[in-house]
């Protein structure tokens, strides 16, 4: 008997493990709404979780777990205001705030079914407020909304930790002391951050699909966020440029399966298995390009989502219409111009004429500072000089690209192109 308590005990904390990883966000993201406080609701999701690993391993599950962990949280936040004798104030305005929310069993068991799926969604827009400077708005939201660390948000905008750090406390500053409300805003309000929240939940996606540093190159739980978030704004308005995210998102997806291999090692697009691809996901995607594109409305996702659809539905790397992609880059560049849209197209123009259009093209983005930390600008480089027979050179790039890179398979993927060019 002993045993199977112990077995039972071990389940539960692993599935609080789980639990944590899959829904910690929308938990902490609807603590704030409750709480008004991000230090505060950070605390009271350590606490509901703490409590939980008390009280769970001996008492079991709650049968719904998360509005469970949303209210004890919120009776924990208010018991710590509460202690603090020169916080009377700030608990008059708590107790106010979250006075609305009653027992587990009732209004938070709602609450899981409505309030909770919006309160990211809430969140995003808080963030990108007007009144935030655009550069924190996107930082504030990765940190507050999806739990990237200040090191991997740091990383994927080439800043320094310090400088990251130094944003997101701004950020959580601009929204106390200017009162900023956690709601979905009025019509006009919306539509005028709207292309703050897609680019916030683009880079999120990013995030999940190519990871900055760590073990993992593709982290599942933030490109399936990033969908369920776009999705849930597509509800809410029909923009075009929505619809081009969500068709960008599920084009790029589709692949995960073929993308890495049993090491977790990454394989690049041309070795991959298409049969592996997800017919449904690429159905969805192609459909809302195809919709989109109809409608003469073509900006930067749906673009995007453009290039992504030419590779899903090519039956072969070598069956690629690289003419269509090189055109399409050229639109996005115009839309939104960046050397990283033009790396991606010279590695296009290489694939169709040649490495050495490609080797020409990258050799001037390096004039960019941001293209010499940019280690998959020296990864492609070193894959075209390679693929030149430029086997020194090469070598130097790959050596470059791996001391700039964090991530773990893309580390080994550029020792295993070093060894087959013969360097130890």
């Amino acid at each position: 008997m002993s045993n199977q308590l112990a077995c039972d005990s071990n389940a539960i904390r692993k599935s609080i493990e789980v639990l944590y990883k899959q829904e910690s966000r929308k938990i902490y993201a609807t603590l704030i709404r409750l709480l008004g406080d991000f230090e505060l609701a950070e605390e009271a999701l350590q606490d509901a979780f703490n409590v939980a690993l008390k009280h769970w391993p001996t008492q079991g599950m709650p049968e719904n777990p998360v509005p469970w962990l949303i209210s004890t949280g919120r009776f924990k936040a208010i018991d710590a205001i509460r202690k603090q004798q020169r916080q009377r104030e700030k608990l008059e305005v708590a107790a106010t705030e979250v006075e609305g929310v009653s027992d587990i069993a009732g209004q938070a068991q709602e609450q899981s079914a409505n309030a909770i799926e919006d309160d990211q969604l809430r969140l995003i827009f808080t963030c990108c407020h007007p009144a935030i400077d655009p550069k924190v708005q996107v930082a504030l939201t990765l940190r507050e909304v999806c739990g990237l660390t200040t090191e991997e948000i740091a990383s994927a905008f080439l800043v320094s930790n310090t400088t990251m750090a130094q944003r997101i406390v701004r950020g959580k500053a601009k929204i106390r002391d200017a009162r900023i409300p956690f709601e979905l805003p009025d019509d006009t309000d919306f539509n005028n951050r709207l292309d703050a929240v897609l680019t916030v939940i683009y880079l999120v996606f990013n995030e999940g699909y190519s990871a900055t540093q760590g073990e993992l190159a593709i982290r599942s739980e933030l490109t399936s966020e990033a969908i369920r978030l776009t999705r849930l704004l597509y509800s809410l308005t029909p923009d075009p440029e929505v619809a081009g995210l969500l068709a960008l998102m599920l084009l790029s997806d589709a692949r995960k399966a073929a993308r890495t291999n049993a090491s977790g090692d990454i394989i690049l697009l041309e070795d991959q298995d298409r049969s592996l691809w997800s017919k449904n996901m690429i159905a969805e995607g192609t459909q809302l390009v195809a919709e989109i594109m109809r409608a003469g409305e073509y900006g930067f996702y749906t673009i995007q989502a453009a290039i992504s659809a030419t590779h899903a539905v090519a039956t072969t790397a070598a069956a690629t219409d690289w003419s269509q992609i090189i055109e399409l880059y050229a639109q996005l560049h115009q839309v939104s111009p960046s050397p990283v849209i033009e790396l991606n197209q010279a590695v296009a123009i290489a694939m169709k004429d040649g490495p050495d259009a490609g080797i020409t093209i990258i050799e001037r983005l390096f004039e960019h500072k941001e293209m010499q930390r940019y280690h998959l600008a020296h990864a492609a480089y070193g894959e075209l000089l390679s693929r030149a027979g430029r086997t020194a050179s090469a070598i130097n790039a790959f050596k470059t690209a791996l001391n700039l890179t964090t991530q773990l398979p893309e580390q080994r993927v550029l020792k295993q192109k070093l060894l087959k060019l013969g360097e130890n």
